[in-house]
């Protein structure tokens, strides 16, 4: 029994792809993990602020203070801005909301009317905005709040008894505002109106969007890890041996699989989203030149992507190992597994070097954002880019890797 525990363990050992799998990946994963729910670096005091845009119409005393206070604030960055700049920011989910100070906003705590105030917010990001509701809410207690309780109570008092003696009517006031914080607090939280203005009138979940954008990435790039790898399985057969004695040129080898692991990642994307249509309702209509775009786009990138994984390996089991430890990094942090909108600022930056982030993004940008094709162009460009420099690279890598060794 000894003896073969002990074989096994040494075969183990030897298989470095067995190791790799077994020990690597899965530390790769956790940390991956860990810093996307922010476990890691999220000692008191450490994380990120949370940005907001805002426009301030009123530009008076009061207003300019409010923006004063709530720039003061650690875990919250203001981003100044103008109404139409903020609209096409929040909608471009370059940030999760914008709070607009509308004219009128000193006028009203003056006069005690409802404040003019407003919260724009994409409904993808609702997790931020409750983050912000709270900070919001406490800021313009201190800000404004007791202003208002004060001026309501000074107003009642001259009107009802005009001759009350200033020391009595300062200390009614005086405990007026400290009881009524809490109803001050809560009206001046019911007084900011929460806007959606983007998602608030789609018919297709934000859920269902995740899942069949992630999910399509994640499984085409296994699909076509697959296909691409298959160069290797024909090199060890003696089926590229073959035809290397054929008049065909070696490159055109190389094309011709490409050709055909585009054609299937173009069919399989098709597929998915076809399916989601039938099943889930996802409406294909809202903007079909950039939705045919980005699975062209997307497909080119992937495909070219599992080609340059079977030109830098040597063996078939080498780029098992190689794809499976990149497609699910890629895949973890580009948005296929964790919705990109709830992770924190610094895997959202690492997010763009992956394939998944800007294929998924850029289906969250005509079905959820439902922007028009010019906002959408710059990532099928990049992926467009992603899918020539790697079908050029693995041109060169073919010749020395694959071809070389035959």
């Amino acid at each position: 029994m000894y003896k073969l525990f002990k074989k096994d363990l040494k075969l183990f050992f030897k298989d470095k792809r067995s190791v790799l799998l077994t020990f690597l990946l899965p530390i790769i994963l956790i940390s991956l993990f860990a810093f996307a729910f922010g476990a890691i670096g999220g000692s008191k005091g450490s994380s990120n602020p949370v940005e907001l845009l805002l426009v301030d119409s009123d530009q008076t005393i009061a207003s300019k203070e409010l923006v004063a206070n709530l720039d003061s604030l650690k875990g919250l960055k203001i981003i100044p801005s103008d109404l139409s700049m903020a609209k096409k920011l929040v909608i471009k989910g370059k940030y999760a909301g914008a709070l607009i100070l509308h004219k009128g906003f000193e006028d009203s705590i003056e006069t005690g009317n409802d404040i003019p105030m407003e919260l724009w917010y994409d409904k993808a990001r609702d997790m931020e905005i409750g983050m912000l509701q709270p900070v919001l809410t406490s800021t313009l207690m201190a800000s404004i709040g007791k202003k208002i309780v004060q001026k309501n109570i000074e107003s009642y008092l001259q009107n009802n008894f005009p001759n009350i003696d200033k020391s009595i009517s300062d200390k009614i006031l005086s405990d007026a505002i400290n009881k009524d914080n809490n109803t001050s607090a809560f009206s001046l939280s019911s007084s900011i109106k929460l806007t959606s203005i983007v998602g608030e009138k789609k018919e297709t979940n934000l859920g269902i969007i995740q899942a069949v954008a992630g999910t399509a990435i994640l499984m085409l790039l296994f699909s076509v890890a697959g296909l691409g790898t298959s160069i290797l399985e024909e090199k060890e057969n003696g089926t590229i041996n073959r035809l290397l004695y054929s008049p065909l040129n070696s490159s055109i080898i190389l094309y011709g699989k490409m050709l055909f692991t585009f054609f299937i990642a173009i069919l399989q994307l098709t597929t998915m989203f076809l399916f989601s249509w039938l099943a889930f309702k996802l409406d294909l209509t809202v903007n079909i030149p950039a939705l045919v775009l980005m699975i062209i786009a997307t497909g080119f990138a992937v495909s070219s992507f599992g080609i340059f994984l079977a030109a830098i390996s040597k063996t078939r089991q080498q780029a098992q190992s190689l794809s499976t430890l990149i497609i699910l990094i890629m895949s973890a942090i580009g948005g296929s597994m964790i919705p990109l909108f709830v992770m924190p600022a610094i895997m959202q930056k690492i997010a763009i070097f992956s394939i998944n982030y800007w294929g998924i993004q850029g289906f969250y940008d005509i079905f959820w954002r439902a922007l028009p094709l010019a906002d959408i162009l710059p990532r099928i460009l990049v992926l467009l880019g992603i899918g020539i420099f790697m079908t050029l690279l693995s041109i060169r890598l073919f010749q020395k890797n694959v071809l070389k060794l035959i």
